[in-house]
């Protein structure tokens, strides 16, 4: 079988002729890997070949050389640098002749295999000529399909490579990409590609930055593009200045006084919604950053230094322009609009809000002429917009300011309500989410609670979209006042308790609702029957794009499922049987397809969480698909979903998963051992031998000596305080190790062989004093660690922990009340409570 038919059949419509093709690349790669790669640049470079085995050509060379796990990245590129000099300069000539084919698309699939071997060898010095050939490509070129090509090849390099390996060629790039983006040259495609390419060089080109010269330049060709004939051109042009404002703020005073201020205010009312987006967006970027400017200022104030970086203030200046603007974009509402579809006046909504915090106080006086213009407004356009504009400034000025603005306008808001459109009433509701959660002084308990609480309840029987605000609402109400009633411990009552029976049955009414049932049934037959027809089809299936949208169509779908088996719970049992079988073939059918078995086995875990005990007949035909996924360590979120899909069967099945435990814990020590495995599927992986020993029980009894060893030694590393990844890390695996601890004590707990929990007590105890002293902790960590130590005191109340439990450090942690949640202080509460009991 020669090449073309080889590539042709890894894109066949029979699973099995595409698996076997599939298979047959990777054997030729692993047996003659120079043969392998020299046959797939002859296929990208053929002229005469389709371009669907063009394209897969091109996708299995960039996968030979490129790769998301480190490991097999290092691996992929160690053989490429390994490989003999005249084959490989060979391949590279391929795909630079690939970038002037006559065919755009051909040249675009050669632009990513130039990258993905520049990505390999540039950081080892080697094919020293690239840039400079490029650089010819572009400047002395006029074949504007090898132009586009090669800006398409400059920009995929900088996405991939580090800044500080590109950054002693950054002048040549720069030369090239501004060369191409400038207003002379002719083709707005190869402006468009230079500037894409010029969005992905920037972080790079820090030291031209520093040049005035060099800087002026580059503003002055980004700027002139925003005013280019073409929109697409705009748009990139716009989300360059974005990035641009986010990397070098602190270099744009000049730029905004010469020209951003209006480009940008210009570029807001753009008739185009896509310009006028990236427009906001910049605005919003402002905001961002003066509003972490401001934060480290006062936390430079605090040590008696000077920021390293002053804020220009921008936001503040430019307020009487652009406020203006974003209120008008407010109203560009449209009726049917779909809540979950980024839009004009979703964007300025978000820079509002944002616009609220970096400028405080000024933005009141800004918007509350508008607001009393419109509140009352005819047009439920100008209604909602009033309304969106109250919400979004209500985090950022002084609540002193805002305190009797609030109070005017709650029994307003209140009133609200009951407008008659339907967004009016959800921006309403959401605005009456901030008020309770960031302003709920502002509420009066004898004059605002009763409406407040009558209104927010009869919204739950409202459109979902404001049933889903009302909810919100009504726990910030709940959150909050049971946090001002923390600190005022004269109150005998909450003043919520009054409400909380109606609050709750009418919680309860929302999902009982009897009658939405039969629908969401109906919709399930529908889309199981959507889902075996795609499964029927999948052997018609031509060409990589009908492929990929058969995978996605298939994903949409189980989600859909998900869903309503979610709704439905155990009420899902009658339909279970085909769902399952569905799904099963899907994951057959799917092969290596990732993203269609993650969703795939998502299903299965909603059924195991819906079923329960129920779902033991359909375990055994599911075990070798979830063995083999468990064991696809390149595959991070397949084997992620995997490990989570452990913790469900355990937890539906409960005593009965344990005849699976020990393949189970096998699988996964052996995974934990593996130096592909991304490290957070390991932070999973501990997670769940919690899981399992709270669904086992005393089962659990051969493994807890083994997975209390490997948790004390996880539990062992200390990050360094300047590697801020490892820092977040260390965090997240601490959280891992205290949820398998909490499910390892609590599985013990109330059993004969609680007893077993003593010799690891004085480690898990280590752990929490270790998290708990750390400033970087999180308030997940914080709660888990009250909670475990409650925990272990519960289980043994006999005194037999009392001396650790009568540690120092103990007592002044569970004093510290500052900056917690109050579920958080709930918790540290009852473990207070069980070590009182634990050490009397």
């Amino acid at each position: 079988m020669n090449a073309s038919e080889l590539l042709a059949n890894t894109l066949s419509p029979d699973a099995t002729t595409r698996q076997n093709a599939t298979q047959q690349l990777e054997n030729a790669s692993r047996e003659n890997y120079p043969a392998y790669m020299t046959m797939l640049s002859a296929e990208l470079a053929n002229e005469n070949s389709q371009l669907h085995i063009r394209n897969a050509a091109a996708l299995a060379l960039k996968n030979a050389l490129s790769a998301r796990e480190t490991a097999r990245q290092t691996e992929a590129a160690n053989r490429w640098l390994a490989f003999d000099a005249a084959p490989k300069s060979k391949i590279k000539q391929d795909a630079l002749v690939t970038l002037a084919s006559p065919i755009p698309k051909a040249g675009s699939f050669a632009a990513q295999v130039v990258a993905a071997i520049a990505t390999v060898e540039l950081p080892h010095d080697q094919w020293p000529d690239l840039i400079e050939l490029l650089l010819g490509f572009v400047n002395n070129s006029t074949d504007s399909n090898l132009k586009i090509a090669t800006l398409q090849t400059i920009g995929y390099i900088c996405e991939s490579i580090k800044p500080d390996i590109l950054s002693l060629r950054s002048n040549e790039i720069l030369t090239a990409v501004i060369h191409g983006a400038r207003k002379d040259e002719p083709s707005s495609d190869v402006q468009l590609a230079a500037i894409h390419a010029l969005f992905n060089s920037l972080e790079f080109v820090r030291e031209n930055f520093e040049r005035e010269g060099e800087r002026n330049y580059i503003m002055q060709v980004v700027c002139e593009a925003t005013q280019n004939s073409t929109v697409a051109v705009q748009v990139g042009a716009f989300e360059c200045l974005v990035k641009i404002m986010a990397l070098y703020y602190d270099k744009m005073a000049f730029y905004m006084e010469q020209a951003l201020f209006g480009l940008t205010v210009m570029g807001m009312k753009h008739n185009d919604e896509r310009v006028a987006l990236q427009a906001v967006e910049f605005w919003t970027t402002v905001c961002e950053e003066e509003i972490e400017l401001a934060h480290e200022a006062r936390e430079a104030a605090d040590y008696g230094e000077p920021p390293e970086l002053e804020s220009k203030f921008f936001a503040k200046v430019a307020l009487p322009e652009v406020i203006p603007v974003l209120l008008s974009l407010l109203t560009r509402q449209e009726e049917d609009a779909d809540e979950d579809e980024w839009n004009i006046s979703m964007s300025a909504g978000t820079c509002l809000g944002f616009m609220a915090q970096a400028v405080a106080d000024s933005i009141v006086p800004a918007v509350i002429p508008f607001i009393e213009a419109h509140i009352k407004s005819q047009d439920w356009h100008q209604r909602e917009a009033a309304v969106m504009t109250f919400g979004s400034i209500l985090d950022g000025p002084d609540p002193t300011v805002l305190m009797p603005l609030v109070n005017q306008a709650l029994p307003l808001l209140i009133g609200m309500m009951n407008d008659s459109n339907i967004h009016v009433k959800d921006t309403t509701a959401w605005t009456l989410g901030r008020i309770c959660d960031l302003l709920v002084i502002t509420i009066k308990p004898d004059v605002h609670l009763h409406p407040l609480v009558s209104a927010l309840v009869t919204g739950l029987q409202d459109n979902p979209r404001i049933v889903t605000n009302c909810c919100w609402a009504l726990m910030n109400l709940a959150d909050q006042l049971g946090y001002l009633e923390d600190e005022n411990e004269s109150l005998q009552t909450g003043h919520l308790s009054p409400y909380y029976e109606g609050i709750v049955e009418a919680l309860l009414r929302v999902t009982e609702t009897a009658d939405v049932v039969p629908v969401v049934q109906n919709t399930l037959i529908r889309i199981l029957v959507r889902m075996e027809q795609l499964l029927g089809m999948q052997n018609q299936i031509v060409g990589i794009d009908d492929r990929n949208n058969w995978n996605e169509l298939q994903s949409n779908l189980c989600s859909v499922v998900i869903s309503v088996v979610r709704r439905l719970n155990d009420g899902i049992q009658p339909m279970a049987d085909r769902i399952m079988t569905i799904v099963l073939e899907l994951i057959r059918a799917a092969g290596k397809t990732s993203t269609v078995l993650e969703d795939a086995f998502l299903v299965v875990g909603s059924i195991a969480a819906a079923l329960e005990a129920g779902f033991s007949p359909y375990i055994q035909a599911f075990l070798p698909y979830l063995y083999t996924a468990l064991k696809a360590h390149e595959d991070t979120q397949l084997c992620m979903v995997a490990v989570g899909i452990i913790g469900d069967i355990s937890r539906a099945l409960g005593d009965q998963s344990a005849q699976y435990a020990g393949a189970f814990m096998n699988v996964l020590l052996e995974n934990l051992q593996s130096d592909v495995l991304n490290r957070n599927v390991k932070i999973s992986i501990l997670s769940c031998f919690g899981d399992i020993a709270l669904a086992i029980n005393v089962a659990f009894e051969p493994f807890i000596d083994t997975t209390m060893g490997v948790l004390r030694q996880a539990g062992a590393l200390q990050p360094n305080p300047l590697d801020y990844d490892l820092v977040e890390y260390v965090i997240q695996l601490r959280e891992g190790i205290l949820e398998a601890y909490t499910g390892v004590v609590a599985g013990f707990k109330n059993t004969e062989n609680v007893q077993l929990l003593l010799p690891h007590s004085a480690n898990i105890l280590e752990l929490v004093q270790r998290c708990l002293a750390d400033d970087d902790r999180s308030e997940t960590t914080v709660k888990l660690c009250f909670g475990l130590m409650g925990d272990l005191a519960d289980c043994f109340p006999n005194g037999q922990l009392k001396q650790l439990l009568l540690s120092e450090w103990i007592a002044s942690d569970l004093r510290n009340k500052r900056g917690m949640s109050a579920e958080t202080k709930k918790t540290m509460r009852w473990a207070r409570e069980m070590i009182k009991r634990a050490t009397a």
